[in-house]
């Protein structure tokens, strides 16, 4: 009877683990770069990922050292990894190198070496694992870049950004705020926001914080903040809970300073009490605000300045100058009718000569001269030349002048010159009407310019953020047209993109993020990245917009809506897929000029509840889809279901020549679509063709 008492080692599935073969087959499937050295530093086995690492076949690594295959940087770190392993046994984890393909491309990668032990515990050799970070490393630029514009956008605006913890503790540096209140870090992050707010205001918002914060509602408040300078400023807060889960993972608040409104209102109370019985004069000045609250550019605040001269003043001639502080000039708008002389703008204006404007402007308070001596004496006592007024006075029929400085928040934004062909008596109540007509001009001329400025900077933004040009794809012709709306309105959401997927198909979107303005471009821009990300990594159009709701929840406000059409597409055949999520459903045109409306939900916008579904969808050879934002569609005078039935009609009116052409097609349907009607809202539209096919192909 045998002695032995040991159990065969049990086998599983009836494979055994050791097998070179099961071996060979796991490495050579893996998904990660592996290579195996023996204790002397050289390749054993590698796998074909390990391969795109160094640009060499399998059998060239056989029994060589890294340094006669690999560029030097990878051969000194795995070099010194080896010689780590062999001293200490300890491994080598995550080391970040780039390589370069044969295609020129660079690929990102994160490398470890492990110690490799026998039986006994004695180092065998060392293996190597590496992970392609590539598509990781470009999503997480591409995010980091959409990040620091989001922020540049935020730190460009008057308004002024903090965040604080669930329990209402500053959480982050809020530099804008420390700018204006001159507190130091260390200040801000013990004391907060609430030791720059005004005694008189500071019980009353925190207990309101306070509630706020008990609540989970949103904050709203006004104070004043106490200013580096040791003056007071109106700020007028509002703060919202970001929730996640059921629970209130921070507070995101925002400041405006709203000090010129409160010196325009405080400004109009004066001119109530002390103009009593001047109604007359008081309408006058409404109107006037009413028509400059109307005024949306620089050119159109002038213009109506020099209407309520000619109209409230009875003023012959009037200008408006506005201060350049860096060249210490006054820039006149329109001279119109002025003589140019001495005390009256030409073009440009020196602060250090002697006029109305210039006098104005330098003083911060406004001159009134009622007749040529006593003009003559202000000018003389002001440091011009007595023979150069004389010699005007004697050329000008103007008897009578008033220079008007134009402040916003005790800033200089220029001057307004009004003068008459006879002298002219100032009483205290016209003083009064001169002064609040000046408030009313300088918040109009510094509303305007503010406009013009955002105006720029979200157009600039929107067209940066849509694609340079559409992919070439063979097999497929992609045409697009954009025409804004912001010619007196801000800039809007709408988007378009198209790029090829990595199986070569193509993705084609149209996306509107309700709005105006950089916050509504923004918005666009972050939804376009998102978008683009989840589609090459998991293109079906049901998955993307699935993710992007998640996206959407995450990023965007609760009450923004943003719709878009997104559709998969083969070159060639022009089989695909589609999904919407609250947009207008595409057109599919035939070479015979026949329009048909995709008949599919329309899904809902981006954000809300729903179970994301994708429809087959085919552009046959010789077709044209057509995705577009609703304002090619819809508009004050034309309700969506009209704009639809208008747009089958459109095509059916085309030529074939138009119809053949993707590119043609779009010109004719934005130009007869926006005919007799004022567009009011930015025009996307993107077309898919796919050529018929030929006796060639």
């Amino acid at each position: 009877m045998s002695a032995e008492t040991s159990v065969p080692r049990p086998r599983e599935s009836g494979l055994d683990i050791s097998d070179s073969d099961l071996f060979r087959g796991l490495l050579s499937e893996a998904p990660f770069a592996f290579a195996f050295f023996d204790p002397s530093g050289r390749f054993v086995r590698v796998n074909s990922t390990f391969t795109e690492l160094t640009g060499h076949p399998v059998e060239r690594h056989l029994d060589r050292r890294p340094a006669e295959l690999l560029p030097a940087d990878l051969t000194a770190l795995i070099d010194s990894a080896l010689r780590r392993i062999g001293e200490e046994g300890l491994p080598v984890t995550d080391q970040r190198i780039r390589t370069r393909a044969g295609n020129g491309d660079t690929r990102h990668w994160a490398v470890s070496l492990f110690p490799m032990h026998g039986e006994e515990g004695v180092v065998m050799g060392a293996a190597l694992f590496g992970v392609d970070l590539t598509e990781r490393q470009m999503t997480e630029e591409e995010l980091r870049r959409s990040e620091e514009r989001y922020r540049s956008l935020v730190e460009s605006q008057q308004q002024l950004v903090w965040i604080t913890s669930p329990t209402g503790t500053v959480a982050e540096d809020a530099p804008q705020w420390r700018a204006i209140t001159g507190q130091g870090l260390e200040e801000y992050l013990a004391h907060g926001w609430l030791e720059a707010v005004h005694p008189d205001d500071r019980s009353g918002a925190e207990e309101a914080w306070r509630e706020a914060l008990r609540g989970r509602t949103m904050f709203e408040w006004s104070y004043r903040v106490r200013t580096r300078a040791s003056g007071y400023r109106h700020f007028e807060v509002r703060a919202v809970p970001i929730i996640r889960h059921g629970g209130v993972v921070e507070w995101v608040g925002a400041n405006t300073d709203v000090t010129p409104q409160r010196e325009a209102e405080e400004m109009r109370g004066r001119l109530t009490d002390q103009l009593g019985a001047a109604a007359l004069r008081t309408a006058r000045l409404q109107g006037a605000t009413a028509q400059l609250a109307e005024a949306l550019t620089v050119e159109q605040v002038v213009q109506v300045i020099i209407d309520v001269g000619r109209t409230a003043l009875a003023a012959d001639h009037s200008a408006v100058a506005l201060l350049d502080p860096d060249r210490g000039t006054l820039k006149v708008i329109n001279s119109g009718g002025i003589p140019d002389a001495p005390g009256a703008p030409g073009e440009e204006l020196q602060l250090s000569q002697s006029s109305v404007m210039t006098m104005a402007v330098n003083s911060r308070r406004p001159v009134f001269a009622e007749s040529p001596d006593s003009l003559r004496a202000q000018l003389v006592d002001a440091g011009a030349e007595a023979d150069q007024i004389a010699s005007f006075v004697a050329h000008t029929d103007e008897r009578a002048w008033v220079g008007l400085p134009l402040l916003a928040a005790g800033r200089a934004l220029g001057a307004l010159r009004f003068s008459f062909t006879r002298p002219q008596k100032i009483s205290q109540e016209d003083g009064v009407f001169l002064e609040a007509l000046a408030g009313q001009c300088a918040l109009a001329v510094e509303r305007a310019t503010l406009f013009e400025r955002e105006h720029r900077t979200a157009e600039t933004l929107q067209r940066s953020l849509l694609p340079d040009r559409l992919p070439v794809v063979r097999g497929l012709t992609l045409a697009q047209r954009f025409r804004s709306g912001s010619r007196h309105v801000q800039v809007g959401g709408d988007w378009y993109d198209a790029f090829v997927l990595q199986d070569g198909r193509v993705a084609a979107v149209v996306g509107d993020v309700m709005g105006k303005g950089v916050k509504a471009a923004a918005g666009m821009g972050r939804i376009r990245n998102a978008m683009r990300a989840l589609a090459l990594t998991n293109p079906p159009p049901a998955a993307v917009l699935t993710g992007l709701d998640r996206v959407f929840e995450a990023t965007e406000e609760e009450e923004q809506v943003t719709t878009l059409a997104y559709m998969v597409v083969e070159p060639g055949t022009g089989e695909g897929t589609l999904a919407l999520a609250g947009h207008p459903p595409p057109l599919l045109v035939s070479p015979q000029g026949t329009a048909l409306l995709h008949e599919t939900e329309p899904g809902t916008p981006l954000g809300w509840a729903t179970s994301r579904r994708q429809f087959r969808f085919c552009v046959p050879p010789g077709h044209t889809a057509v995705l577009y934002s609703d304002g090619l569609v819809e508009n004050r005078k034309r309700g969506l279901d009209a704009g639809l039935r208008e747009l089958s009609s459109v095509v059916a009116e085309a030529p074939p020549e138009v119809v053949a052409s993707p590119h043609m097609l779009l010109d004719f349907l934005v130009d007869r679509m926006l005919s007799g009607y004022e567009q009011d809202d930015d025009v996307t539209v993107l077309a898919v063709h796919v050529p018929a096919a030929t006796k060639s192909d």
